[in-house]
């Protein structure tokens, strides 16, 4: 075989070769931007939005959330926790018939602490625990995002960006979402329970029932704050 020959095979074995890592290179973006779409939701929607219609810079931001946080482990709540969680949040609800604002931001509150309390960055740190909580809850944390929104909305008149009482409803009803995913034990916390009882342990008391089922204002208009 002339030298020629090999050097003409040789360049097109490398054109191959290159040929074939960029094809690999485009699928694999898809394939990311896709996976990240599936696992952030509307969460990747807003992202979008948020840089003008740039996925890629969209799904940058949205891999180093998940970069940054998705090792997060959860802390799990003792029992009293939960319980004194659960009896802010029901305070909260019947608050709102008479004062629908501060009951608005004391479910923002609740929220930033019963998230600290599961090891989620602290609440002081709102834009960082929002971020990690849409790792682990991308389903419910636009609710935490809207009553945080509502309650720092100025007050004084509704048309320059304050909140009307039909507004705050609606967020602390969609807020409650999160707070149930945050205040109820994860499934591996309850097989932890079930393994030390196995092994001998006292099997933990029940309960109360729990207090934050659905609400309705329908029976009583809220007056605004």
């Amino acid at each position: 075989m002339s030298t020629g020959v090999i050097i003409a095979l040789i360049v097109i074995v490398a054109v191959v070769l290159v040929v074939a890592a960029v094809l690999a290179l485009r699928a694999r973006g898809p394939q990311h931007g896709g996976s990240l779409k599936r696992r952030f939701g509307p969460e990747y929607d807003l992202a979008v939005a948020r840089h003008d219609g740039d996925t890629k810079a969209a799904e940058r931001e949205l891999a180093e959330r998940v970069r940054r946080h998705g090792s997060l482990r959860t802390r799990p709540l003792e029992p009293a926790e939960r319980e004194r969680f659960e009896a802010r949040w029901a305070a909260a609800q019947e608050r709102f018939v008479d004062s629908p604002r501060e009951a608005v931001g004391e479910a923002d509150r609740l929220l930033a602490e019963l998230a600290a309390a599961r090891g989620f960055p602290d609440g002081g740190q709102y834009e960082e625990q929002l971020t990690a909580l849409s790792v682990h809850h991308v389903h419910h944390v636009e609710g935490y995002r809207r009553v945080h929104r509502v309650t720092h909305a100025r007050v004084d008149d509704a048309r320059d960006g304050g909140a009307g009482t039909e507004e705050m409803r609606a967020s602390l009803v969609e807020a409650r979402a999160l707070f149930e995913a945050l205040v109820r034990p994860d499934r591996h916390d309850a097989g932890r329970r079930r393994t030390g009882t196995e092994a001998g342990e006292p099997a933990p008391a029940a309960h109360a029932p729990r207090t934050t089922h659905a609400w309705s204002l329908g029976k009583r208009r809220p007056k605004e704050s």
